[in-house]
């Protein structure tokens, strides 16, 4: 086994501290990767604190994971030790239902293995990315560009690949209208992607001092929620809509924004399930979707892609023994717009 070092969770609401643990031994078809950035997900705080149910403790959060590699099995045929890697949202899937033969491993009809919080096909608790080390079945593995900074690569293995899949799925770009809710760590990546395909973007915030902001992460337009002049000059206007926001709020009043054959895809997983009215969605055939993370495939799609225009995403790197105010600043949006840990602060 091998030995590693990093911070966890004992139990729910408790705040993260140092943690030994163990790693498997490199199997023939696994990858050893040193990790040198990890980003921190909202998803991280619910599953510390239980939010969602069903948390294994001690948990060692983290799932948008950079390093380098240390050691390949005898069997490995697409990496090499010292390249760059990265390691996303899943570890594991059964391999054999319709999703994962189609590429969609994220929608295992089995359960997909989480990086974290999870239990692999020992049983065995998975331990994320706040860690020195990792061992991952190189099939389960992205390809990292040396091209970019890596801290800046880290969160796009979660934030960035959950916003670059509805984009794709529903070809999004040229000639469509894009509005984006809430400009956070999933948010500011919506803009720069959904610009970057060519989309005409309309960021819809609460906040209005994010203006200036959203201009320069590449959006067009901007629209203070709370005017209603201005949600007014919105309305029925936008062919999509990304909705990030994990907070509680109302979906007709975002959907309302749609034209006719109108399209509003859930990223963000509220505390409580919202209403909708029926004729907010049969009056203009709008529809309400929702979208997951990317499966192998299309996420080093997106990390090419993002290698290809330079896009990365806009973090602020801490040390690790700062984690657990770093979720209190993201519980109050405090951060422009993703916090990174630096792991030699291990």
């Amino acid at each position: 086994m091998i030995p590693v070092k990093g911070y966890a969770a004992p139990k729910a609401k408790i705040p993260l501290a140092p943690f030994k643990f163990e790693r498997r031994e490199v199997g023939p078809h696994d990858i050893q990767i040193e990790i040198l950035y990890c980003g921190v997900c909202h998803s991280d705080i619910h599953q510390v604190r239980d939010e969602w149910g069903g948390s294994i403790f001690p948990m060692v959060p983290g799932h948008e994971i950079v390093g380098k590699i240390t050691k390949v099995g005898e069997h490995v045929t697409k990496f090499k030790v010292g390249e760059t890697a990265g390691v996303g949202c899943f570890v594991d899937s059964c391999r054999q239902c319709p999703s994962c033969l189609a590429g969609l491993e994220q929608y295992c009809d089995v359960g997909m293995t989480g990086t974290y919080n999870g239990l692999d096909k020992e049983g065995k608790p998975t331990y994320g990315g706040y860690s020195n080390q990792i061992v991952v079945d190189e099939n389960y593995t992205l390809r990292i560009s040396d091209n970019l900074p890596l801290a800046g690569v880290a969160p796009l293995l979660c934030a960035g690949i959950t916003t670059y899949s509805p984009l794709r799925e529903w070809k999004i770009g040229n000639g469509h209208k894009l509005g984006v809710v809430g400009l956070g760590g999933l948010g500011h990546m919506a803009v720069k992607l959904g610009a970057s395909l060519g989309a005409e973007v309309t960021v819809l915030s609460t906040s209005a001092s994010k203006k200036a902001d959203a201009k320069k992460l590449g959006a067009h337009n901007f629209v203070h929620v709370s005017d209603p002049e201005q949600v007014k000059a919105v309305a029925g206007s936008l062919d999509f809509i990304i909705n990030t926001i994990s907070a509680q709020h109302e979906y007709d009043f975002y959907l309302q924004m749609l034209k006719l054959d109108g399209t509003m895809v859930l990223l963000g997983v509220p505390p409580e399930a919202p209403q909708v009215a029926a004729f907010n969605l049969i009056m203009k055939r709008r529809r309400l979707a929702g979208s997951l993370i990317g499966g192998i495939a299309e996420t080093q799609e997106m990390l090419d892609y993002c290698a290809e225009y330079g896009i990365t995403s806009d973090v602020e790197i801490i040390n690790i023994d700062y984690v657990n105010e770093a979720y209190e600043r993201m519980l109050k949006g405090d951060v422009r717009y993703r916090f990174v840990i630096d792991m030699a602060s291990l």
